[in-house]
């Protein structure tokens, strides 16, 4: 087996740990914190927030911090911040502790999830990048089943203390996974003395020899924007759709644990589909799929048709939450070469983080005005619907004869 598949292995624990655990076992927590700390809908948003904010200054910083620290040191030492941080927030009794310590959760994401995906444009061929990526994201979804079941059975078990029993367990698993990742983790393939995985004959792109029309710049401000709305979108859906369905649907904790851990069983197939689908359709064409699935989940989420269309809403949501990740992070390669892979996908996450980072506080502020989240999620859905049309512009690479 080529190393690569190693290192694919190891970034969907890393992705497992530093996004799945740290960001989307939240929602599931989110509810029995909200009730321990006395928190408001706003303060909950405030929370999401300032994770994202944390996570945004790490993105800003990452392709700077990359010239003088390898992926391997950067993403080791992004997963120790976030467990350390996990381990107060299990200690924590002032919200404030907790919001400082759950930003730098998030900066210590984005330390780790940076350097690991960018880890695909040097040790995979373009053939190979959506696939590698799309295995790689899934680690969000085994993240997503795990905290459904986990954390209801904990706050079954210790009651009002069973969110901080959570979070200390998941700063334990954080611990072990930042441990792996220190010991495999290689660089690039020359480290080992081999060659990137996929044909030699697949060359990388080269602006300064590109038959298209398009530049460096347009490519990115395209991309970045498109990344921009899915992290506007996907992370109110993400961080609220428990609390919807146990205080707007009456769900009980553990009911709707379990229809989060839907969206994490549908979530493993969502970057390894999409990630192919990429590689044999291109990637403007499964930008268009994704985000066209995505409308029609916030549609349902806001309709309130009951039960069913809940269920198609976290089938399709589960589908495609992770393949945006998934086809960003091959397409930079493609555009823009592995030479310029970090920098590029560093700048389009900044523009993702921006939008996640303003989502949870407005889908927050605007339910605490109108008393639920259905006008959130409509909102979403419009945004996602407009992102599918504009995807449509984006022109395919052209790679050196």
């Amino acid at each position: 087996m080529h190393y690569g598949w190693v290192i694919v292995k190891v970034g969907t624990l890393v992705i497992f740990a530093c996004l799945g655990l740290a960001r989307f076992a939240f929602g599931m927590l989110l509810p029995s914190m909200s009730v321990g700390l006395a928190m408001s809908y706003d303060e909950m948003g405030f929370l999401g927030t300032g994770n994202f904010a944390g996570y945004l200054v790490a993105v800003a910083l990452a392709p700077f911090l990359l010239r003088w620290f390898t992926p391997r040191q950067m993403i080791a030492s992004g997963l120790f911040l976030i467990a350390v941080c996990m381990l107060g927030i299990a200690a924590g009794d002032s919200y404030l502790l907790i919001l400082l310590l759950y930003t730098l959760v998030g900066i210590g994401s984005g330390f780790a999830n940076i350097p690991v995906m960018v880890l695909v444009s040097f040790w995979f061929r373009r053939e190979k990048r959506g696939r590698a990526a799309g295995l790689i994201v899934v680690g969000s979804g085994f993240a997503i089943i795990f905290s459904g079941f986990l954390i209801p059975i904990l706050n079954q078990s210790f009651g009002q203390h069973g969110w901080r029993i959570g979070w200390m367990l998941l700063g334990l698993i954080v611990t072990m996974v930042a441990v792996l990742a220190a010991v495999l983790i290689r660089n690039d393939p020359a480290e080992k003395g081999l060659s990137p995985v996929g044909m030699i004959k697949d060359t990388e792109y080269d602006p300064s020899t590109s038959r298209g029309s398009f530049s460096p710049l347009s490519i990115l401000t395209h991309l970045g924007g498109l990344y921009f709305i899915f992290g506007a979108t996907y992370v109110i859906y993400g961080t609220f759709i428990v609390t919807t369905m146990v205080e707007e649907y009456a769900y009980a904790e553990a009911s709707a644990g379990s229809f989060w851990s839907w969206v994490g069983f549908f979530s493993l197939f969502s970057g390894t589909l999409f990630g192919l689908l990429s590689d044999k359709m291109g990637r403007k064409g499964s930008l268009m799929t994704v985000f066209t699935v995505q409308t029609l989940a916030y549609l349902l989420a806001g309709s309130r048709m009951g039960t069913m269309a809940l269920f198609g809403s976290v089938f399709l949501y589960g589908v495609a939450v992770f393949a945006i990740p998934a086809i960003m992070a091959a397409a930079v390669g493609d555009y823009l070469g592995k030479a310029r892979a970090a920098a590029a996908f560093s700048i389009i996450t900044f523009c993702f983080a921006i939008g996640q980072t303003i989502g949870p506080a407005i889908a927050g502020m605007v339910a605490e005005s109108t008393g639920t989240f259905t006008g959130t999620y409509l909102a979403s859905a419009l945004l996602t619907s407009v992102a599918a049309i504009w995807a449509k512009f984006l022109p395919e690479p052209h790679p050196v004869p």
